[in-house]
């Protein structure tokens, strides 16, 4: 059993010495700034979320992974076993937080009761023609040109030392649901794609994957979602015209089975669009995967070192 069972992920917060720099990068990508003031940049989504991505001033860095409590009393369950005081939010939306620290000292940040935003609109789409069936009959199709519109975050990537270790504090802390574990051999399994326990109500395949890498622990990536396909491939030739740094993709993940596109902020911090991932409920049960799964894609370029 665990203390609480998070309802999703909620943001990422970095630190970078540019804030305009930052600005610029996530215009490209396809984040809106919804607050910049007092050191700090903050932006959202097409969804309903306040913000999805934070920024403050300072040396470049990842400082932080927020995940949503379903509710205050829940806050307050996790708070109180964790012996650590709530405090108010201090970014758009408010409500209240928590902060933790993993085994490898990652700052997680649990919150509550954030007020919602009205979402944006996103591009309307005629339909697609294919071999099976001529949905769009006498119209063209026009998908239009400029960033991808990011509706939300849907998971992080952490590298950690122990993955047993990690496994445990998060399972025990957040309910997590294993998806896939890839196992190397019979007694050793380097991560794990984590999912949220929402019982009946489908979830994405993975919020958080925990992944012992050679590299030590860190910060690996944070994926957002895309309206669609075109939206992906729109703002891949966005952020590749504006001259921002592509890492992997465009592709289709066999875990997740998610088509991606990741691209690096200009400290070298990797962010994923994608679309089109896998939704579970907890009855699907849990997997076991290879490394290969995990490298290679159903169709597009398998993973570069810099992804190993």
């Amino acid at each position: 059993m665990s203390l609480i069972k998070i309802e999703d992920i909620a943001y990422v917060r970095f630190r970078a010495p540019d804030l305009d720099e930052m600005s610029g990068f996530l215009e490209d990508f396809g984040l809106k700034v919804a607050d910049a003031a007092s050191g700090r940049l903050f932006a959202r989504g097409a969804g309903t979320a306040p913000f999805l991505h934070a920024t403050e001033q300072g040396d470049a860095g990842f400082a932080a992974l927020g995940l949503r409590a379903e509710s205050a009393v829940d806050l307050e369950t996790l708070a109180k076993a964790e012996g650590v005081e709530i405090q108010p939010l201090d970014a758009p939306g408010g409500g209240q937080m928590i902060a933790l620290s993993d085994p490898d000292g990652h700052r997680i940040e649990v919150v509550a009761g954030q007020a919602l935003v009205d979402p944006l609109p996103l591009p309307e789409r005629s339909p697609w023609n294919d071999a099976r069936a001529h949905a769009r009959l006498r119209a063209v199709k026009r998908t239009g040109v400029g960033a991808a519109h990011v509706v939300r975050l849907g998971h992080c990537v952490l590298n950690v030392s122990d993955f047993r270790a990690s496994e445990a504090w998060y399972k025990a802390r957040f309910g997590f649901i294993t998806s896939d574990e890839v196992a190397i051999s019979p007694e050793f399994s380097l991560g794990a794609f984590l999912r949220c326990d929402r019982g009946d109500t489908p979830t994405d395949h993975h919020t958080l994957f925990l992944a012992q890498s050679p590299k030590g622990p860190g910060f690996n990536h944070a994926a957002f979602e895309v309206a669609d396909l075109d939206d992906l491939m729109a703002g891949h030739t966005r952020l590749k015209d504006a001259g921002r740094t592509a890492e992997w993709g465009v592709g289709r993940h066999i875990l997740g089975s998610q088509v991606f596109d990741y691209w690096r902020d200009p400290w070298g911090h990797t962010l994923e669009h994608w679309t089109d991932g896998d939704l579970l409920t907890a009855s699907d049960g849990s997997n076991v995967a290879s490394l290969q799964d995990l490298l290679a894609v159903q169709w597009g370029q398998p993973a570069p070192p810099t992804m190993a």
